[in-house]
């Protein structure tokens, strides 16, 4: 790309697991972080915090974005031209809604972008999620709407679900959960036939998903063996939803991705009235109502 140059990455957030579809489902939800990407006045990388989501974000090469995109231009041999970037986003950090993905996306996309290497969605989906480790927040955040995906060292595939037309409530609670600290409560194994039980249920989930049968699809993000039942001793919020959740009018519950938030999937045109309904037994939380995102990855550029 040449030295005078102007683009705009935005970057969907996400939710993933959505119950028993653990390191592989997620959606895409329409909360964004947004790159707005200039040449460097003075030969250094420099990031700039837009938005209080992202205060205290690394102002130098540190940044995560800056190491993916990096990484990407160091497996084609090229070095990147210093960039300004002014970094806005309303995606909270450490709560579960894809944060750390949606910053990867923007990082491939931003080497992608200046060193025009014209990658397909199907490269950038496994770079992706070769830098998360499985492909459920990345993958959502880059295509939009369900992704249902797997992933390992050798490849990724990604099936693309119907854009669900549902709305979600998500309690977003004030503390932060680090993923890694969340998978450690995890088991290292499980039981033969509890994984035999916990897989029917995961594939139930994706074909009620599938085929628009939402109760039956909440039905099965609650019965979920994988990770829920060993996550919720630190996310207490869990339990009390579940709890809620056949006195309210909603499909499900589930943990989005490793916590702390707890995604509550409604009927559509519902969200604000379980958002109230929900804020009685949560005084003081953040709830939002959120619409899936159906673009995924979106980029503006604009010659200067």
């Amino acid at each position: 790309m040449e030295n005078t140059f102007s683009f705009s990455i935005k970057v969907p957030a996400s939710t993933a697991n959505l119950g028993p579809g653990f390191d592989s489902i997620g959606l895409a939800v329409n909360r964004y972080l947004t790159l707005s990407v200039k040449p460097s006045s003075d030969d250094n990388w420099t990031f700039v915090a837009m938005t209080e989501a992202v205060k205290g974000i690394p102002t130098g090469k540190e940044n995560l974005v800056y190491q993916v995109a990096a990484a990407v231009a160091a497996d084609y041999g090229q070095v990147l031209p210093a960039c300004r970037v002014q970094m806005t986003s309303d995606i909270p950090l450490a709560r579960g809604l894809g944060s750390s993905a949606a910053a990867i996306v923007a990082g491939i996309e931003l080497a992608n972008i200046l060193l025009t290497l014209n990658l397909s969605m199907a490269e950038k989906a496994r770079r992706a999620s070769l830098f998360e480790g499985h492909p459920d927040n990345a993958t959502a955040s880059l295509y939009g709407g369900l992704v249902i995906g797997m992933h390992d060292e050798t490849e990724t595939q990604i099936v693309f679900g119907q854009t669900p037309e549902i709305d979600l409530v998500a309690v977003i609670p004030s503390y932060e959960l680090k993923t890694q600290a969340a998978r450690s409560l995890l088991p290292e194994s499980m039981p033969y036939k509890e994984a035999v039980k916990a897989s029917a249920v995961a594939n139930v989930l994706v074909a009620a998903m599938l085929t628009n049968q939402w109760s039956l699809a909440g039905k099965m993000m609650m019965q979920d063996l994988f990770h829920q039942p060993y996550r919720m001793q630190v996310v207490p919020e869990l339990k009390k939803s579940l709890d809620l959740a056949s006195q309210l009018d909603v499909y499900g519950v589930s943990l989005s991705g490793a916590g702390p938030t707890v995604m509550f999937y409604v009927p559509q045109g519902q969200g604000q009235r379980i958002q109230s309904e929900l804020s009685k037994h949560f005084p003081g939380y953040n709830i939002q109502t959120l619409q899936v995102d159906t673009l995924g990855l979106q980029v503006n550029i604009s010659a200067e």
